[in-house]
């Protein structure tokens, strides 16, 4: 059976980057260094709406046949909370890596699972691919949790990948074959 609307789940709806909105979620996202330490390895720093908006028309406004990136929006009051993309690495080989970022404020409700479901959808049945992959630091448990809960395996780490204030984390990577997703996805419909 063919889902009535791929880019709509339980929670959330993913649509089209918006750089003008995208840019203002994440400046302001962006005072907070959580979120920057969760969302990247570079030192936690800030950025102006001018060069974060300059940033994404960089990244976003030109079409790029590898890249399918999307923000998220809550269902309920359309609040965008983050984004969402998947950039294929090899279509040959069908394989693509998935980066997701929700703000703080919405994370741990559930949103990033269910946008996470609607990118593999869309990764396994629109795209075609056999694998996604994504990474994840070690001093982040919840999004673990979510990816786990999404269907994603641990695949390796690399030991001491990142500093933080002065402690070594490991960066893991997960991962999730199609057959494995088209597995969940039987079970849940059955």
């Amino acid at each position: 059976m063919i889902q009535q609307d791929i880019f709509r789940g339980e929670k959330v709806r993913l649509v089209a980057v918006d750089v003008e909105k995208m840019a203002d979620l994440f400046v302001h996202a962006g005072r907070d260094s959580e979120f920057s330490r969760l969302l990247d390895t570079s030192p936690a720093r800030l950025h102006s709406r001018q060069a974060t908006k300059k940033w994404m028309e960089e990244e976003f406004l030109e079409v790029k046949p590898k890249a399918f990136p999307f923000m998220i929006h809550t269902l309920e009051e359309d609040n965008p909370i983050g984004d969402i993309g998947l950039y294929v690495t090899e279509w040959t080989h069908r394989d693509a890596f998935v980066g997701i970022g929700i703000v703080n404020g919405y994370q741990g409700r559930g949103y990033g699972t269910d946008a996470m479901r609607l990118a593999l959808h869309y990764a396994f049945t629109e795209l075609n691919l056999a694998r996604v992959t994504l990474n994840v630091f070690e001093y982040n448990p919840r999004a673990i949790r979510s990816y786990e809960k999404a269907g994603f395996k641990v695949e390796g780490r690399q030991r001491g990948f990142i500093n933080r204030e002065g402690k070594r984390y490991d960066l893991i990577y997960m991962g999730i074959l199609c057959d494995e997703w088209m597995g969940i996805h039987t079970d849940n419909q059955g």
